[in-house]
């Protein structure tokens, strides 16, 4: 039995030191995901099988996430009212909801959308320069948890801490560092904006989430999800929460966000100039504690 178990021991150091490897070495080429694309690989690298989620897809005739029109949200108590308390319902229910005439202009969310796509699309060479994991204004690599995570998503990501303190725009890659500079200076509002429809549907003064510095800080985070020649086999994104306050999320047109609700997955689908808010993790627990103060 000793020898066994030895034997069992060093096969899964082998298996741990090779996939180490194999992490290392996809990392190196500062290539990320869409590298792998572009060398047309036909078979995706093991690293990214993902096992077959344990639950099903529930019907969006049954489940849809509330689109909420902030049009006059500050100008009519009565309007004002009536989002608050689509809002609560939504937090509660959901966790999830969209916003539609949020004041950013749709002009805004499509340049945003473009810059996103023009860094990804950018020569490799380029964006080998600022692939990184230290911690920088501006972060670009392929899974943030690439050597912890049991399996990798099919996705690069780049993070940006755009507030409290806002980076130089020479720390910005050059195609797309105006835009990341203007959609950030309209998310802030926008987010101070929510924060206090937040704080009413709490029962709680319009600034009270704001007083207690929600809105202070802002990392704008851009995905891309290249095509996958086995989809089947792997996750854009695995499930998760997410441990901020609050996410404002631009989609695209391709869609492809879930939310998971009573053990089913109810699909989020784009609809034009919305944006989807999540409620964090952070804010769900202030809203559970808030929650039993009011009742």
């Amino acid at each position: 039995m000793e020898g066994t178990a030895t034997n069992e021991s060093a096969g899964t150091l082998k298996s741990h030191s090779g996939r180490v490897h194999e992490l290392k070495a996809f990392d190196d080429t500062k290539a990320g995901v869409k590298g792998l694309v572009d060398a047309e690989v036909a078979k995706i690298p093991s690293l990214f099988h993902h096992p077959p989620d344990k639950f099903g897809k529930a019907s969006n005739l049954e489940h849809v996430i509330p689109v909420i029109d902030l049009t006059d949200v500050n100008k009519d108590p009565n309007t004002r009212q009536n989002v608050v308390s689509m809002i609560r319902e939504a937090s509660e229910t959901w966790g999830f909801f969209q916003v539609v005439n949020h004041g950013i202009p749709v002009s805004v969310l499509s340049d945003m959308k473009d810059g996103v796509k023009r860094f990804y699309e950018q020569d490799i060479e380029v964006k080998k320069k600022v692939y990184t994991r230290e911690l920088k204004p501006f972060v670009y690599n392929s899974n943030f948890d690439l050597y912890s995570s049991p399996a990798l998503n099919w996705r690069d990501s780049f993070a940006c801490y755009l507030a409290p303190n806002a980076p130089k725009p020479e720390q910005l890659p050059e195609v797309c560092r105006v835009i990341l500079l203007e959609y950030g200076e309209h998310v802030i509002k926008l987010g101070i904006a929510l924060f206090e429809l937040l704080s009413e549907a709490l029962g709680l003064h319009p600034d009270h989430l704001k007083n207690k510095g929600c809105a202070e800080g802002l990392m704008t985070l851009g995905h891309y999800y290249p095509a996958c020649p086995e989809p089947e086999l792997t996750m854009g994104t695995t499930q998760h929460s997410d441990n901020d306050f609050l996410t404002v999320l631009l989609q695209d047109h391709i869609g492809g966000l879930q939310v998971l609700y009573q053990d089913k997955w109810i699909d989020i689908p784009p609809a034009p100039g919305a944006l989807v808010v999540n409620i964090g993790d952070l804010l769900q627990a202030s809203w559970s504690l808030s929650s039993s103060v009011c009742v």
